[in-house]
């Protein structure tokens, strides 16, 4: 598979651009265990023009990353044109358009899956961005359709294609279902089969595991699968579906003492990249999910959430290695998928 010259071989595995989950630390650490492909969290076009800190932030990428893509969303042409040049001015691999985002605040002022209900507009904005990059392939994730009423995906996917995209990322939910029941894949396989489609269809939705990411590609077609909300506390996970990829076997889960050496290392790259007071608040989503299931882990949570000191920190999550280091993990229950942007 190939998104522009960049070459991803055979079923390559794309992590999912999520607000305040895909930050640099966990993108690197998505990277360790086998994302070919890891996206920034979205940065509002606005925030980019008003030259707002939080959106310019979104923009450090490292090359320990690429290839990496910069998503962008917004709900009007011009600010989304310059909002991708800046973009562009960051050397990311891919400058990607958010036209699948559910969320309330986004879509209903017209942007991220509130433009599928205006598809013209979709299109001439994407047909702008395209034009007003030079050198970085474009590409969209957006979602089935609106509503059960409007799943137009197929249509939406062939006038986007005729713009110049270079591929196409397809959550199998319509906004209107934000992320209640399950992705449905079907639409996704068929926009695949279509014989006038000829950029690259990524999945995304529900995959959770390597059994199911290859029933994904095996019944559907796919060029690449993207996995989201079953990376939280778990950037393991690309490792564990290419090897069943490969040899069709799971692997076992990691153990707490593994776990407990990813965060520190997560731990300690997050503080490189943001500096102390910041890399350690905005861990503490991700020092929780590590930890997830284990038995009689209030306490230790608590403090993994409100300890601002770097060696305390450090402490009590060798702490959990010692406690809870032989603890089996296969009686840990993953959390039901709850949150994918």
């Amino acid at each position: 598979m190939k998104i522009g010259s960049i070459d991803l071989g055979e079923k390559p595995l794309f992590l999912a651009p999520m607000e305040d989950v895909t930050d640099p630390s966990f993108r690197c650490m998505c990277k360790e265990f086998g994302a070919d492909v890891v996206y920034t969290e979205f940065i509002s076009s606005d925030g980019l023009i008003r030259d707002a800190a939080k959106s310019l932030r979104k923009l450090e990428i490292s090359d320990a990353e690429r290839p990496v893509g910069i998503q962008i969303y917004g709900h009007l042409i011009e600010p989304m044109v310059e909002a991708a040049r800046m973009a562009e001015a960051a050397r990311p691999d891919i400058i990607d358009i958010n036209f699948g985002c559910p969320v309330k605040k986004i879509a209903g002022r017209g942007a991220g899956s509130g433009m599928m209900r205006d598809v013209p507009l979709m299109v001439e904005m994407t047909r702008r961005i395209v034009e007003a990059v030079d050198h970085t392939p474009v590409t969209v994730k957006t979602r089935l359709g609106w509503d059960d009423e409007n799943r137009n995906i197929e249509e939406i996917a062939l006038r986007l294609q005729d713009v110049g995209i270079a591929a196409l990322t397809i959550h199998g939910r319509t906004r209107a279902q934000m992320y209640r029941g399950e992705a449905d894949w079907t639409l996704i396989g068929k926009v695949r089969d279509n014989p006038a489609i000829q950029i690259p269809i990524i999945g995304n939705g529900d995959v959770d595991s390597g059994p199911k990411a290859a029933a994904m590609f095996d019944r559907y077609g796919v060029d690449g699968i993207m996995i989201g909300r079953a990376t939280y506390g778990r950037p393991w996970i690309f490792r564990e579906v290419k090897h069943f990829l490969a040899t069709g076997e799971e692997l076992p889960q990691p153990s707490v003492r593994e776990r407990a050496a990813i965060a520190r290392r997560h731990l300690l790259k997050s503080v490189e990249v943001k500096g102390e007071y910041v890399g350690v608040l905005e861990m503490r989503r991700h020092l929780s999910n590590y930890f997830k299931g284990l038995p009689n882990f209030k306490e230790t949570r608590l403090r993994l959430v409100t300890l601002t000191d770097i060696p305390e920190l450090l402490a009590t999550i060798d702490s959990i290695a010692d406690r809870w280091g032989d603890f089996d993990v296969s009686r840990i229950v993953p959390a039901p998928l709850s949150h994918n942007l």
